[in-house]
């Protein structure tokens, strides 16, 4: 089976159109068509209508739909098992959330080395919508993200949570926080409707980013108040650069585990995602 043809049948499935799944796969809409035919043609079935309302899977291409992500799964972990091969015992492949990587990150590895310390371990740092894409393709084995997304054929697991205080160069106190210097964070919808629930004055903030350790540069250069990690705000503190807004409550940002529905009960992703519970959840304000 050519992956390209999965790809191609399970992107259209979501879009509902020749043309944006072209763009999102950087393809032709020949192309598209030609992959939908093929794949139509192996297996002997139309699984696309196209129509000036849409275009929609047929109720062969809506029962093909979940053997696809399967099919898809399986051919990504195939390929990593033969790209290993003759190395190490096994391969771990882990995404974890940009902003947990400061604090989190050195302690949770050597504890993932400690428990398997014959397997080559590979990190990498995203964002919630691409991890759980990739845990679902099989090109991670597990991911640690803020936001679950609702996929088929995932599981998602709490953790813990990440907690976040204001800090600020002008202000130790709310009253004293000016909203035309505030720097408006942005990490996760969760924290949004949190920040928006305290602080509405600040919602409207003049600078923003959703990423940590960008809030905390912003701070650096252009002074103000924001949310950072709490790990960070003590670092800024000890600088000497921004001091905690004493009366501003903390906020908490649930943490989760995403894996593939397939691997739920599977022994390794298990102990994988026990050990990353026992880390978060020692943290969790």
């Amino acid at each position: 089976m050519n992956p390209e043809l999965l790809d191609t049948f399970l992107d259209l499935a979501e879009s509902r159109s020749f043309n944006r799944t072209a763009e999102r796969l950087g393809v032709s809409q020949s192309t598209v068509s030609a992959r939908i035919r093929a794949l139509e043609a192996a297996l002997g079935e139309r699984l696309f209508t196209r129509s000036r309302a849409g275009t929609r899977p047929t109720a062969a291409g809506e029962r093909f739909e979940a053997h696809a992500r399967t099919l898809r799964h399986a051919w990504a972990e195939a390929r990593r098992a033969v790209a290993r091969a003759g190395r190490r015992a096994g391969a771990l492949r882990i995404g974890l959330q940009h902003d947990l990587a400061q604090g989190h990150i050195a302690d949770w590895v050597r504890a993932i080395r400690e428990n398997f310390p014959e397997t080559e371990l590979y990190m990498e740092l995203d964002y919630s919508i691409q991890m759980s894409a990739e845990v679902l393709s099989g090109a991670l084995d597990l991911a640690v993200l803020y936001t679950p997304k609702p996929l088929p054929d995932l599981y998602f697991e709490p953790l813990g949570a990440a907690r976040y205080l204001m800090v600020s160069t002008h202000a130790a106190r709310l009253a004293e926080v000016d909203p035309a210097r505030t720097i408006r964070a942005s990490y996760a919808p969760a924290f949004d409707a949190a920040h928006r629930a305290l602080h509405p004055a600040l919602d409207a903030a003049p600078v923003g980013s959703g990423q940590n350790a960008a809030v905390a540069a912003l701070l650096a250069a252009l002074g103000g108040s924001a949310y950072v990690l709490a790990e960070t705000a003590a670092e800024l503190e000890a600088a000497g650069t921004a001091r905690p807004v004493l009366d501003a409550p903390g906020i908490a940002q649930p943490v989760h585990a995403a894996v593939h529905l397939r691997n739920r009960t599977n022994v390794l992703h298990r102990r994988l995602v026990a050990l990353a519970k026992r880390h978060f959840a020692d943290r969790t304000p």
